[in-house]
């Protein structure tokens, strides 16, 4: 099939990440216990685009979409889940990594969302290890390739059968010229510390690692023989389930598809539009605070629950984020807005903060936290404008301090006025990716202005306070905030998309790296750079002529 007709055809398909377990074509979620199964039985004909096989449990990004539905479920619909076993359904294989060719056909930002959304998935499996009790072990039953041990890397332990045959491998340089950029580089060195010569040279060796000394080199956690391994595993996920705190008794919330219209204007949700403008090339996206404010206790959000609202918006900004960046390519710049009612959020924040022990609690948080980090790492532009009648209050400010900048109206006497509030929430409990709380990097850390921002929690600040507190870019009057926003939007839409992706990149994430960091760093710069090379994409880079039986063709300059 003709490369670029497969690339055209491809861009006329829009992208649905909603499904539910009824629609699976490449996993099977099991329950035994205390241990849940996602077993990967990828089905080769079964892919989301034309033009390429899923063989040998290779995966494209419907493969993941399914896996991150998989994850929601095991999170929210079974709390007596503490343990979570990924392995195969494949002999001798588990996992053969991100399918070969579907990169070859794709356009370059396909591949690069691909990869970001593949990454945010393990980045995903690592939190819920962090925050929600839950602990994943990587079967791996047969060779675990490139990708597919990426996703063995996200898992808290890596068990590799010891059959003499069964490897685990980053061949991505050696055969396709280009990174393993999902992250599966930079967890070598900073999740699983593996020396750098040896790095060194399981990353050149397509064959990769086995048995022993896949264990010696730090590369997984047991090598074990075929005829002890389903025992082990068995019993490995259950010593882990013993230190888990998640609830044996408590009744899990069914997670329903999230409900949207689409059309010619944009997605719409009961507490999120996404109003699209293609002449402008820009999104405004609101996002819908409840008008009046109730008491919360937990009998009441738990009969609530997926339409409990901090839950339901976190689903329904989520999809619009994930949807907007895969089918709205040239829409670079995201106007966020917000409405409702200030008070209704404040008391929903400070039952956040009060029952973060629940573990639904900790549940909605972790999907709220997960969900505004992908703003952070989302190449778009981002501007919040701030205006009477706004809601950027405590949860919801967390968008204004994710923005790019922020332009809020500073209304003269007696006209009605634009305000800001924070709550705890933005102290702690919503982090980016670099674990920092959005107002910390925004200050460099600088605790004396953050210890007096956190006395300002539950004030009403007005547009000159908020400007005199650090908390937006500019205030504006009457007169000026029409033609000022007019012009800065116009500006922002006029520049260099490539270069506007470094800028922002760099400047939303200062202060010390950390592994996510250094991941979406990659994807964003390393990994971008060497998808557009000639050695990689040329009509006879290593990806392109991969499996034809066509030699490769460097350009041996190393610049």
């Amino acid at each position: 099939m003709d490369a670029a007709l497969t690339q055209e055809t491809q861009a006329k398909l829009e992208v649905d990440y909603r499904t539910d377990p009824s629609k699976y074509k490449h996993w099977r979620l099991t329950f035994d216990g205390p241990v849940a199964t996602l077993t990967m039985d990828v089905n080769e004909d079964g892919g989301l685009r034309p033009g390429y096989k899923l063989k040998l449990n290779s995966y494209d990004l419907g493969v993941d979409i399914e896996l991150y539905d998989a994850l929601q479920r095991i999170r929210f619909e079974h709390p007596e889940i503490r343990s979570v076993v990924i392995t195969s359904a494949k002999n001798r294989i588990f996992c053969s990594g991100a399918n070969i060719y579907m990169l070859g056909l794709s356009s370059h930002a396909w591949k690069v969302n691909f990869c970001k959304f593949t990454n945010e998935t393990r980045n995903g499996i690592e939190d819920s290890s962090a925050h929600s009790g839950l602990k994943f072990i990587a079967a791996c039953n047969g060779t675990t390739a490139g990708g597919g041990y990426e996703l063995a890397l996200a898992c808290d332990e890596i068990i590799l059968v010891d059959d003499r045959n069964s490897a685990v491998s980053l061949p991505e340089l050696p055969l396709l010229g280009v990174l393993p950029g999902t992250g599966g580089l930079t967890r070598v060195t900073d999740k699983r510390k593996v020396r750098r010569d040896r790095a060194d040279i399981f990353c050149t060796t397509p064959d990769g690692v086995r048995g022993e000394r896949a264990k010696e080199w730090g590369l997984v956690d047991a090598a074990v023989k075929t005829q002890h391994f389903a025992e082990h595993v068995k019993n490995r996920a259950l010593q882990l389930a013993e230190l888990s705190d998640r609830p044996h008794d408590a009744k899990g919330v069914v997670l329903p598809l999230v409900e949207r219209t689409a059309d010619d204007t944009g997605l719409h949700y009961k507490y999120v539009d996404a109003r699209t403008d293609r002449v402008a090339r820009t999104v405004t996206l609101t996002v819908r605070a409840p008008e009046t404010a109730v008491e919360n206790t937990m009998e009441h959000v738990l009969a609530e629950g997926a339409d409990w609202w901090p839950l339901r918006m976190a689903r329904e900004l989520d999809d619009a984020i994930l949807s907007l960046r895969t089918n709205e390519l040239d829409l670079g710049l995201w106007i966020i807005k917000t409405s409702g009612n200030p008070g209704a959020v404040i008391s929903i924040d400070d039952f956040l903060v009060k029952n973060q022990g629940n573990w639904f609690v900790r549940e909605v948080l972790g999907m709220m936290r997960r969900t505004f980090a992908r703003l952070d790492v989302s190449a778009r532009s981002m501007f919040a404008l701030i205006e009477p009648g706004s809601c950027f209050a405590g949860t919801l400010m967390e968008l204004a301090l994710a923005a790019d900048r922020t332009y809020m109206l500073d209304a003269q006497d007696g006209e009605s006025k634009a305000s800001v509030m924070l709550s705890s929430m933005n102290f702690g409990l919503l982090p980016m990716v670099n674990q920092l709380p959005r107002l910390a990097a925004r200050f460099y850390g600088d605790e004396k202005t953050i210890e007096s921002l956190r006395g300002r929690i539950g004030s009403k600040l007005s547009a000159r306070e908020a400007l005199d507190d650090g908390l937006v870019t500019t205030a504006l009057d009457n007169l000026d905030w029409e033609d000022e926003v007019r012009q800065a939007i116009e500006s922002r839409v006029s520049l260099s998309p490539d270069a506007l992706t470094g800028l922002e990149a760099n400047l939303r994430f200062g202060l010390p790296e950390t592994m996510q960091t250094r991941i979406f760093g990659r994807l964003s710069a390393w990994q971008n750079w060497i998808f557009v090379r000639p050695n990689a994409v040329g009509p006879s880079g290593a990806l392109k002529v991969y499996g034809t039986g066509t030699p490769v063709k460097f350009n041996w300059e190393r610049v």
